[in-house]
């Protein structure tokens, strides 16, 4: 009687594990996205505010987009690496704690279950370009300089709001308040790069 109970259950918990899986890939993409389009729209913003040519900008959102893919990217390789290096260890331990084969059976489909760095390296660069792109397209067709900046956090804006929402629906909370927070964490790192690298420029560390 005790073995027809166990094997429901671990039906059950295999399936919740799969679904909360997914959700944190998910809000994890959407986490991404959302620090490359608050980091490059805010570097952006930081040599605006003391160039007015277009070129200058762009490069450095460019220069943003590729370091921080490139960061976040290697950054998630090392932790899903250490991740998997730690469940492998945790099921060689209760490998060795069982006996029989369906145990066995048991951890080798969990095995494959274990997350894949690579993989999770190149979703983590391709959410953060994702949200990175977004104020470079914003920027690159539009030549006047307060046009271009006023363009620039406009885009910004509704792709936080965006951002926020979808987050909100993944993590099943108040989409207005969870928008508003993205949002306003948003306006203030760029009003912080902008303020900060203005009054530097301002005091003769020009480019």
């Amino acid at each position: 009687m005790a073995s027809n109970t166990e094997i429901p259950i671990h039906v059950n918990d295999h399936n919740n594990v799969d679904y909360f899986q997914r959700a944190q890939w998910l809000r994890a993409a959407v986490l991404g996205a959302n620090d490359g389009l608050v980091s490059v729209t805010s570097l952006m913003m930081g040599v605006g505010s003391v160039k007015e040519d277009i070129k200058p900008m762009l490069l450095a959102g460019f220069a943003g987009l590729f370091a921080g893919a490139c960061s976040m990217a290697i950054g998630e390789f090392v932790s899903v690496n250490t991740q998997r290096d730690i469940e492998m260890a945790q099921m060689k331990r209760e490998k060795a704690m069982k006996i029989g084969g369906e145990n066995n059976c048991n951890e080798e489909a969990e095995g494959e279950q274990l997350p894949n760095p690579v993989q999770a390296a190149f979703a983590s660069a391709l959410a953060f370009s994702v949200g990175a792109v977004l104020p470079l397209l914003a920027a690159a067709f539009i030549r006047e300089h307060r046009l271009r900046l006023g363009v620039v956090v406009t885009v910004a804006t509704s792709a936080l709001v965006a951002f926020g929402a979808v987050g909100a629906r993944v993590g099943r909370t108040p989409v207005v308040k969870s928008s508003f927070r993205v949002l306003v964490g948003g306006w203030v790192a760029m009003a912080i790069t902008f303020g900060l690298t203005r009054l530097i420029g301002s005091i003769g560390l020009r480019m």
